[in-house]
């Protein structure tokens, strides 16, 4: 019986600071990155936030395949006034 092999389970997040700029990102990232998934928006309120306007703004991309370069994620993310989340 064959051996259980690790399945690599990559995943980036990019953290930036409004709606507009993460759906900016988003719209990006396919073209640049020749991304075969939609990258996915979400909503990071701080604790205690009420207001939506001041929540950051994620833009996860899941990269099975490791094949992703970090440092051009992170590139792209500062353009927009954000940046890459560390691992």
């Amino acid at each position: 019986m064959p051996e259980n092999v690790p399945v690599s389970d990559v995943r980036h997040v990019l953290v930036l600071p409004d709606r507009d700029a993460a759906e900016e990102v988003a719209e990006e990232l396919p073209d640049r990155f020749g991304l075969a998934e939609e990258p996915q928006l979400v909503r990071d309120a701080l604790a205690g936030e009420d207001d939506a306007e001041d929540a950051q703004w994620l833009v996860v991309v899941e990269d099975p395949d490791a094949r992703l370069d970090a440092a051009a994620l992170d590139a792209l993310a500062a353009e927009y006034e954000g940046w890459l989340e560390a691992p």
